[in-house]
């Protein structure tokens, strides 16, 4: 992979989650992104945060999947213990 894929991979990780119980992952915290951008001396700043993006957006699909496919679960156990 070229160097900025790798660094924004990088850089992707060490940004907190935002999680939330009812709801599932919401995304990367974009608060330090700044800092990490200066520490990797990311210079074409557009590209870096599309393939950002693109991570999130697949991660937050994933969870979501996840959330749904949870539910669906809980929601069979449920209506199959009707007294």
């Amino acid at each position: 992979f070229p160097e900025i894929v790798i660094d924004a991979i990088s850089a992707f990780n060490l940004l907190g989650d935002r999680v939330y119980p009812e709801v599932g992952y919401t995304g990367k915290d974009y608060t330090n992104l700044s800092h990490i951008m200066n520490i990797y001396g990311i210079e074409d700043k557009e590209y870096f945060l599309e393939i950002l993006h693109w991570l999130d957006a697949r991660t937050i699909k994933k969870s979501s999947e996840q959330m749904k496919k949870e539910y669906e679960k809980l929601k069979r156990q449920s209506s199959g213990k009707r007294s």
